[in-house]
């Protein structure tokens, strides 16, 4: 192995992009190859650099640390992106996401990808991170190379996804290591509801972070969850043919399982660079300055010149960091680096504080979690009855170490010795705990101004009360300037403190978190007067008369284009770049570039002939899965982009709206006509509803369902609006229900006489939530807000006088409906359907085609649904 460059120039020009700017490639756009562009662009690099991104995911940037917040229902995924992909465009990136580089030619400069595809760079980043070690086990993988279905890592959306699925489908879950990530896993899938074992070969829980007794602690808290621990023990094989039924462990004994989690670590991905001959060790080799080293040239120049690397798959001085806060500040030294602001920098290694709350424990680890010599002082605080255990380790009047389970009051302050080296009490216990009393701000306001907050992004108590004696009075504020409590979270409770200390009573509450979106300074209210007053009708307009400047805002773009379309639905200037990719193609876009497609099918109810059409389509296109889905339709997966008009063209149907921010499907049982318990036309009064409010554009997605009677079998009363019939002629309507990651049911808003009255009352209540709800509110948090009395005041005794608006509106909006398939015959533009995104080869999107094994076959999927929409109908759903 040779040693990484040490020199410390400035990258020069080489052979120049567009106007003469050097080709910079990043590969990877995990945390760290998006914080690089961050801080690239921070320091004007998109006027020096022409930039390409390649990304595995077909993303944008996304915190991968909270998709445990997204596991455990805590978290949606719009919550957790950090860049959408309007974000590249608007800075002039080329994202290349969902497309794989397979090889980098470092004599040539250039990039392969999966596609063939050769890029060119003057400057490369690798950012490839890592991936879930695969331990040795009999039978984890097929002949193929591929993990058994139903084994999986935890470390993406995709895993994130796959694994919800799973919990919705199974019931039994093994997750194998008890590290950070196993006992995320395992919370949030215990949150899902499955009956989960960890198994951990170490004999304690995180073992890398705490010492025996915390870890026993800890075990305490899990298993108090309803998870299972065994620690001291491994999977030595994987059972299962066509997918995982268990695993085996040493002793012989099999524990059964529908899903196994790999969380026992992880590996660098070092193939790139390995097969580039650039040096790898554990990780791929960096200098101070991220460089990476490799073989000399025999022309003299190094093929590793203007080669950089950054993230989890680096290693720096022998060490290889996986938690955020380290990458973070390679991240903004190579943008120095490369960019020239700092000339001087360089990456020393992190000294790491872990704050995590781990399976809904908090903990703070830094240092040794033990003593290790003789001399070393160690302080133990330990209430087990309440899950706090507290130590801390001194070596020569110094903290080296501190294991903080249960209560982390005490971190600020810890962190700022361990740091700093500062001296200590003499009495030890003040450590950790706050003798003279008064814990939490006291502790906060000792703080030195150097002392870090945020370890995630390296924020000083200094740094964020210079930001509030800036100008900056609010947390939210104060936040977003320094970037304190945007990466893992945890620290989010002391910024507050600190910023409403330092505000020294004048704290504000920034009025951003009131804007209907973040790019316009107005609140939902201010925003429609002001659009209707001036006749704003396109994106573009607001921006233009709303925003600070002037200035467009990606993040603002769909929630402005779907209220445009709500107030102004004949007259509303359509800017295709402001809608998200299912809105512009209307069809949900799936992990590989292709989509999903969803026909209309009114109350659950279709025919023969639609079947066989559908069978035929499928038949035709190459569909990879056909799905019957929750809400009584079916899902044709894995359409090509440039397929869908002809798709549509060939079924005949309308568009379901499986997608977007709409009114998506009205869910019925077979009601009066063949149940013998019916006590109403629910199948007829659902058909009505769905046929009334198709394609409405919302704040979020919103469900209906009608019900035949109180034995509830379509789920009324668990959906956004639910109606049951009660007999002779009466309905009730049910608002703001949820059975997703939220669960909730509905509040009764009306009894009424009559299918008509329940159009009307739901009519007024749709339009209500398209006018007054916040962007990506659901009804289950709108009607809380609201409020049940408030609600029905206004919408059954009409006070504030605002029935006859609300009627008149929705008259407007159902009467302006087209359906969108129809621009498969006119493309709104040349390009609407052409594919821009190379598909990756699959199995990236499960196939369940004729013979496979599990799958069905087209034609008995055809031949079964169409024989059961021919013969008589059931009971209950």
């Amino acid at each position: 192995m040779t040693t990484a460059p040490s020199t410390t120039e400035v990258p020069a020009p080489r052979r120049g992009g567009t106007s003469g700017r050097r080709r910079l490639v990043v590969v990877g756009n995990g945390m760290a190859g998006a914080r690089t562009l961050e801080e690239l662009l921070a320091r004007g690099g998109g006027e020096m650099f022409d930039i390409t991104v390649f990304g595995d995911e077909p993303y944008g940037s996304y915190n991968r640390i909270l998709l445990s917040g997204v596991l455990a229902g805590d978290d949606d995924e719009e919550g957790i992106v950090l860049n959408p992909r309007e974000w590249y465009a608007d800075n002039g990136i080329d994202l290349r996401c969902g497309v794989r580089v397979t090889g980098v030619r470092t004599a040539a400069r250039e990039v392969v990808d999966a596609t063939g595809a050769v890029t060119p760079y003057d400057v490369l980043v690798l950012a490839t991170g890592s991936s879930s070690r695969v331990p040795p086990m009999e039978g984890v993988r097929r002949a193929d190379g591929s993990l058994l279905p139903g084994v999986t890592g935890f470390r993406g959306l995709d895993d994130t996804r796959g694994l919800l699925d799973a919990a919705r489908a199974h019931e039994r879950a093994v997750v194998l290591g008890g590290g950070l990530l196993g006992l995320e896993a395992a919370h949030g899938l215990r949150r899902q509801g499955l009956d989960v074992t960890v198994l951990h070969s170490p004999a304690h829980l995180m073992n890398q972070q705490l010492d025996a007794a915390a870890g026993a602690v800890l075990r305490t808290s899990v298993e108090g969850t309803g998870v299972r621990v065994l620690t001291g023990t491994r999977a030595s094989a994987v059972t299962g043919t066509d997918r995982v039924t268990g695993v085996v462990l040493p002793d012989g004994s099999h524990l059964a399982a529908d899903v196994v989690v790999l969380t026992a670590g992880t590996t660098p991905n070092t193939g790139l660079a390995e097969a580039a001959g650039l040096d790898v060790d554990r990780a791929v080799v960096v200098d101070d300055r991220m460089r990476c080293g490799g073989a000399p040239s025999v022309a003299g120049a190094s093929p590793t010149d203007g080669v950089y690397a950054v993230g989890e798959c680096v290693q720096h001085r022998g060490v290889v960091y996986g938690l955020v806060a380290p990458l973070w500040e390679q991240a903004t030294v190579l943008a120095d680096v490369l960019t020239g602001a700092d000339p001087t920098a360089e990456y020393r290694g992190s000294r790491t504080c872990t704050k995590l709350k781990v399976a809904g424990v908090d903990v703070a680890a830094m240092g040794l979690p033990a003593p290790e010599l003789p001399g070393d002082e160690l302080v133990v605080v330990a209430e087990p009855s309440r899950g706090v255990h507290l130590s801390a380790v001194v070596r020569d009047g110094v903290l080296v170490g501190a294991t903080l389970l249960g209560d982390v009051s005490r971190t600020p302050a810890l962190q700022q010795a361990f740091e700093r080296g500062l001296p200590l009490p003499e009495r030890r216990l003040e450590l950790l705990l706050d003798l003279g009393g008064g814990a939490g701000e006291g502790d906060v306001a000792d703080l030195d101004d150097d002392a870090p907050v945020c370890s995630c992004n390296q924020v000083t108590k200094g740094a964020i009360t210079g930001a509030v004696a800036g100008g900056c009075t609010s947390v939210k504020g104060v936040m977003d300037a320094t970037r304190a409590g945007k990466g893992c979270g945890t620290c989010k409770g002391v910024v507050g403190r600190l910023v409403e200390l330092a505000a020294d009573g004048a704290l504000t509450e920034d009025p951003s978190v009131h804007w209907y979106v973040p790019g316009v300074p107005l609140r939902k209210d201010e925003l429609v007067r002001e659009i209707r007053e001036r006749r704003l009708l396109s994106v573009s307009a607001v921006f233009a008369a709303l925003a600070p400047g002037g200035e467009p805002d990606a993040k603002s773009s769909m929630g402005l284009t779907s209220l445009l379309r709500t107030l102004w639905p004949e007259d509303f200037e359509d800017e295709r770049g402001g809608r998200f990719v299912n809105d512009r193609v209307h069809a949900n876009i799936q992990r590989d570039g292709t989509f999903s497609v969803v026909p209309q099918m009114k109350g659950g109810v279709t025919t023969a002939d639609e079947l066989r059409r559908i069978a035929d389509v499928a038949d035709k296109y190459d569909v990879g899965m056909i799905k019957v889905t929750g809400g009584q339709r079916i899902d044709l997966l894995g359409v090509r982009k440039e397929d869908l008009p002809k798709v549509w063209e060939d079924l005949g149907m309308p568009s379901g709206y499986a997608y977007g921010k709409s009114m998506r499907t009205v869910k019925t049982c077979v009601g009066s006509d063949f149940c013998r318990f019916g006590l109403d036309d629910s199948t007829q009064l659902g058909i009505d509803l769905e046929t009334r409010f198709q394609g409405l554009e919302t704040p979020a997605k919103l469900k209906m369902a009608v019900v035949g009677c109180p034995r509830n079998c379509a789920e009324a009363y668990v959906k956004d609006v639910g109606v049951v019939a009660v007999g002779k002629g009466r309905w009730e309507v049910y608002v703001g229900g949820a059975a997703g990651a939220s669960v909730r049911k509905g509040d009764l808003l009306a009894t009424v006489g009559s299918a008509e009255e329940v159009i009307t009352v739901v009519g007024r209540f749709v339009q209500l939530y398209r006018e007054w709800g916040n962007w990506l509110e659901r009804t289950y948090d709108f009607v809380p807000r609201m409020g049940l009395d408030r609600l029905q005041k206004v919408l059954l005794e009409d006070a504030g006088g605002l029935v006859a608006g609300l009627d008149a509106d929705l008259e407007q909006a159902v009467a302006a409906y087209r359906d969108p398939w129809q621009e498969g015959r006119e493309p709104v533009t040349p390009g609407q359907f052409r594919t821009a995104l190379p598909l990756v080869p699959l199995p990236l999107v499960p196939r369940r085609a004729a013979g496979a094994p599990g799958g069905t076959s087209v034609a008995d999927i055809g031949s079964d649904l169409a024989a059961a929409a021919a013969g008589p109908a059931g009971g209950a759903a």
